[in-house]
């Protein structure tokens, strides 16, 4: 009888752990700057973890800077919506897939280890392009 209790403990504590890692950090947010993660706005904050999938949105006197777990760094300027579309990283082989995209408004990129992984490892799209990152700096700006 004692092992039914423990599983059930169990079961819960694996049904309430999030399903994806975080991929990284907001290091400042100045203006209006949301993340949105599904339904949910969440003010963008100082520390605020990012996760896969978030959409990062500024005003028009919005600005958001970031850090990823690979040391890819974002400035994403006003008046933008930017998605964290796929964020895959082995920090052991120091290789995995990043794909951002670029719905309007700028950002600008220091590519960090992901983009070593080879033609693939990081992309930023945008509605008319696809940028393959490597081991760069870009700046990135899509007008409505």
């Amino acid at each position: 009888m004692v092992r039914r209790p423990l599983f059930l403990v169990s079961l819960i504590a694996l049904v309430a752990s999030p399903a994806w890692a975080e991929i990284g950090r907001i290091k400042s947010s100045i203006g209006v700057a949301t993340v949105q993660r599904g339904a949910a706005h969440i003010p963008a904050a100082s520390g605020q973890d990012l996760l896969p999938g978030d959409w990062l949105e500024t005003g028009n006197d919005g600005r958001i800077s970031l850090t990823f777990v690979d040391n890819t760094r974002f400035a994403v300027g006003p008046d933008s919506r930017i998605a964290l579309t796929k964020f895959e990283y082995d920090p052991t082989s120091e290789k995995g897939s990043f794909v951002a995209q670029v719905e309007r408004g700028s950002i600008a990129v220091v590519s960090g280890r992901i983009s070593k992984s080879g033609r693939d490892g990081m992309q930023i799209r945008t509605p008319d392009s696809v940028l393959s990152v490597r081991d760069a700096r870009v700046i990135v700006q899509v007008t409505k």
